[in-house]
């Protein structure tokens, strides 16, 4: 019975530890789906300045061209290298794929393709852009 009260008390007191760690948060930090404060990656997304998919030529909606720069940002953050992101529009489709990383004096660049496709035609826009020191990426050229 001794044994079965420590065992049950240790049960208990390993749970209090655990539990400590757990927190909740309320205010501006925490944001839910339904808020209408930007997600952190918008002001990256806005870093990138329209991105290559700007500069494609292609004429896209407000909705498409934020999935598109979201696309971007997802292929230059952490894609694998040759990974493509796709993405799904109104008639449009998009696919990003970077390339590997490489260092112009201390920023790391990638360069990347972003080939869009309407009514079955494809457009390939290239270029590169290079990570600041805040984490948002900033397009070369």
């Amino acid at each position: 019975m001794i044994l079965r009260s420590q065992g049950m008390m240790v049960s208990a007191l390993l749970l209090v530890v655990v539990l400590s760690g757990c927190t909740t948060t309320k205010g501006p930090a925490s944001r839910g789906i339904f808020s209408s404060k930007p997600s952190a990656s918008a002001a990256f997304i806005t870093a990138l300045q329209g991105g290559i998919v700007g500069r494609s030529g292609v004429s896209l909606s407000d909705s498409n061209k934020q999935r598109a720069l979201e696309a971007e940002y997802r292929a230059l953050e952490g894609a694998a290298v040759g990974q493509p992101v796709v993405w799904n529009g109104n008639d449009v489709t998009g696919k990003v794929v970077a390339a590997a990383p490489y260092q112009v004096g201390s920023q790391n660049c990638r360069q990347y393709t972003h080939t869009l496709t309407v009514d079955g035609k494809d457009t390939v826009a290239r270029g590169a852009a290079c990570r600041n020191e805040d984490g948002s990426w900033s397009p070369l050229g």
